[in-house]
């Protein structure tokens, strides 16, 4: 009897599961570029004879577009995929193609869906490269690479005078005297605090394991003192052009040459003097100031 109960419960459970259920080829698919691809989707019975079916894609970016909805695909798609009872099919996939689609199933009150990602293959590109030709001792110093083409995205790596730079320095002899910091992710090669011994031809390298790796252009880095002599003497140079231009000034100045700027009239001034006797009193009693203005 227990055996019975639980066999039930198994198949409860199970078909529980099965109700309104969309199933994926395959959650990860990879194709080379300019190839055709499909995406599979598929669902339980229970949504209906006409289930609606919606497709949507998120870029690398994280924008989001419909592919297929209200039974139609849509513009930007119209020619590249064909819709079928089962998936799509890309005819012709490019790099933009890579991201997430989701395959999204309703009806009868049930919903469900799943999601594809989609790996375009690209092999690496010439990677463009930023080295200064000519730097200051003790300075950060940064050296940036980047491969706009490679999918999925390339890993780097730096040289040296056509040796590759070790990515912790510090764990090889003939560079630990160096003390540069070498990101493989995002191409960046900084010096902390860059030092004449830093000095040297440097170029970048992309790969990503789907062609050849590609090499930038060598540019030759020189790391210099700091011209303590040079600063000094502009300095000096300044001060001195400050100088002339004040004696300019007051050269021409002193022989009118430069114009003079117009007078302005004085203004009047109220002078209070003390009142007279004759003033403090006229007879009537009462008290009475005069003024006198002096211009």
């Amino acid at each position: 009897m227990l055996t019975f109960v639980f066999v039930c419960l198994s198949i409860s459970v199970t078909g529980l599961h099965a109700d309104f259920t969309v199933v994926v080829g395959s959650p990860s698919v990879k194709v080379k570029e300019n190839e055709g691809v499909d995406l599979k989707c598929s669902y339980t019975a229970d949504f209906g004879a006409t289930p609606r079916i919606e497709w949507k894609f998120k870029d690398l970016k994280g924008y989001q577009f419909f592919i297929y909805f209200d039974g139609m695909i849509t513009a930007e798609y119209e020619g590249r995929i064909t819709m079928y009872d089962g998936g799509l099919r890309f005819n012709k996939v490019t790099q933009a193609d890579s991201g997430d689609y989701d395959c999204e199933v309703s009806g009868n009150g049930g919903y469900d869906e799943k999601t594809i990602n989609l790996t375009v293959l690209v092999p690496p590109s010439k990677p463009v490269s930023r080295i200064p030709s000519s730097v200051t001792t003790g300075n950060n110093v940064r050296l940036t690479c980047f491969d706009a083409d490679g999918s999925p995205p390339s890993t780097y790596r730096w040289y040296k005078d056509n040796t590759p730079l070790p990515d912790d320095p510090t764990k090889f002899p003939s560079f630990k005297n160096l003390t540069y910091k070498m990101n493989v992710f995002n191409g960046n090669l900084e010096f902390p605090s860059i030092s004449k011994l830093d000095t040297g031809s440097y170029l970048c390298e992309a790969s990503n394991e789907e062609g050849a790796p590609q090499r930038g252009d060598a540019v030759h880095m020189e790391v210099r003192d700091l011209n303590v002599g040079g600063i000094v003497a502009g300095v000096i140079v300044a001060l001195l052009a400050v100088g002339l231009l004040l004696f300019g000034l007051w050269f021409a100045s002193k022989k009118g040459y430069l114009p003079k700027k117009a007078e302005s009239k004085p203004k009047q001034q109220a002078v209070y003097t003390q009142p007279r006797a004759a003033d403090m009193d006229d007879g009537d009693g009462e008290f009475r100031q005069k003024s006198s203005f002096v211009v």
